[in-house]
């Protein structure tokens, strides 16, 4: 089975950031709940921000700002679903 290097995913993940990720629904790694991303818990204390699971308390997402590069995270969801 032949592969593509990862710069074949430019056109879909341009697709996903270019909706507005608040309103998905996403699935806890930690307790396994699913709810639109705007109903975690939203930390501003760190260096960045910490969303966490609104049932678990399990980090879902951090995203750092470091000036000309952001660094995201999403360790903490199995899984993203957006509508078209």
């Amino acid at each position: 089975m032949t592969h593509l290097d990862g710069n074949a995913l430019a056109g879909v993940l341009a697709e996903v950031f270019a909706v507005d990720l608040t309103d998905a629904r996403a699935r806890c790694t930690g307790c396994g709940n699913v709810g639109r991303l705007a109903e975690a818990m939203l930390y501003t204390g760190a260096p960045g921000l910490v969303a966490r699971c609104a049932g678990c308390d399990q980090v879902l997402a951090t995203v750092v700002d470091s000036g000309d590069r952001l660094w995201l995270s999403l360790t903490g969801l199995s899984a993203i679903e957006l509508r078209r």
